[in-house]
């Protein structure tokens, strides 16, 4: 049977470091009190003339690189991200044309924080299908350029990078099943209000401060803590994997107690769950990519292991996803 695995992972972080401390400078906050809700003490900003594209760029590359893949053998390219470089045209058009991968279809995938793992998931069927041999999917943001920063309640949460991966064609191994959810009902909880077609830009629009990040933060917690244990569970039910078989839990990085709660329902220790959230904060579609990259890259991932990946995100969606490492290199 054809299957589906991660041949190459890739990541990229803008250079500019900003502290839970040079946020005490801006609103109204402490190290103390961000550090102990949220587990956040860094977050990378991207520069005023970086967009989502050029961080999508940087991550494509060292993907492609770590799969021994060039440019022209990808047959397609997700991006997922709510931080495009414009209305349209789609983000993903723009990477493409970056790498020069003349080959490739390309769209953009809007589904919050778990964007990544829905593109995961396309890229699964298509190349499960047949469709396809090769499927960059990259998980991008810049999120600092739609927060308000002189709102406490969001703009210490969050952080700016991208994460690649590409999905390709097995034999055995790699990709056991995916799961993905959604509830429009929490659409109002999590979103940005202005600059689509319900409320244009306008002067108004702009006074009000309607293109930036909102979020009632009670109600998305309340979510996340119930959805990500949830959905972990769901797709190891799907893939026919016993928690106990599980090495590795690689969790959308919001919160640590969101974290957590997560790995209390799947009964793992802390060494089997991947946590970069105090260096980068909560980086959105690229939070996923971009720990599961570094787990990688530190040794934490070796052929044969179970890996479960799961995220939560703006619409309200979820999203989960078993794979069996499987390094063809």
């Amino acid at each position: 049977m054809r299957k589906a695995t991660i041949t190459g992972l890739g990541k990229y972080l803008p250079d500019r470091v900003m502290t839970n401390h040079d946020l005490e400078k801006i609103v109204d906050t402490t190290d103390e009190w961000i550090k102990t809700r949220t587990g956040i003490e860094k977050r990378r900003i991207a520069a005023d003339d970086q967009a989502t594209s050029d961080l999508a760029y940087e991550a494509a590359k060292e993907a492609l690189a770590d799969a021994d893949l060039k440019a022209e053998d990808l047959d397609l390219i997700i991006v997922a991200t709510i931080t495009p470089d414009m209305m349209f045209p789609a983000t993903s058009c723009i990477v493409q044309e970056k790498l020069e991968a003349k080959n490739a279809a390309a769209f953009d995938l809007g589904a919050g924080c778990s964007g990544f793992i829905y593109g995961l998931s396309t890229a699964v069927n298509f190349v499960e299908s047949g469709m396809y041999e090769n499927v960059l999917v990259i998980g991008a943001e810049v999120l600092s350029k739609i927060l308000d920063w002189e709102d406490r309640s969001t703009c210490v949460l969050f952080g700016d990078g991208a994460g690649a991966a590409v999905v390709s064609a097995a034999e055995e191994g790699g990709f056991l099943a995916t799961d993905l959810g959604a509830d429009g009902s929490g659409a109002d909880t999590l979103y940005q209000p202005a600059g689509g077609s319900r409320t244009p830009a306008s002067h108004e629009s702009i006074d009000n401060k309607g293109h930036f990040l909102k979020m009632e933060g009670t109600s998305v917690f309340k979510f996340a803590v119930k959805t990500m244990g949830k959905a972990s569970l769901k797709v190891l039910k799907k893939a026919g994997v016993k928690k106990e078989e599980v090495n590795l839990l690689v969790p959308h990085q919001a919160n640590t107690r969101i974290i957590d709660a997560a790995a209390k329902r799947l009964k793992l220790d802390d060494d089997q769950v991947y946590v970069n959230l105090p260096e980068y904060g909560n980086t959105s579609a690229a939070s996923v990519p971009i720990a599961l990259a570094e787990a990688k890259e530190k040794g934490l991932v070796n052929n044969g292991d179970k890996i479960v990946l799961v995220a939560f995100g703006a619409g309200l969606t979820w999203a989960s996803a078993v794979l069996e490492w499987n390094d063809l290199k």
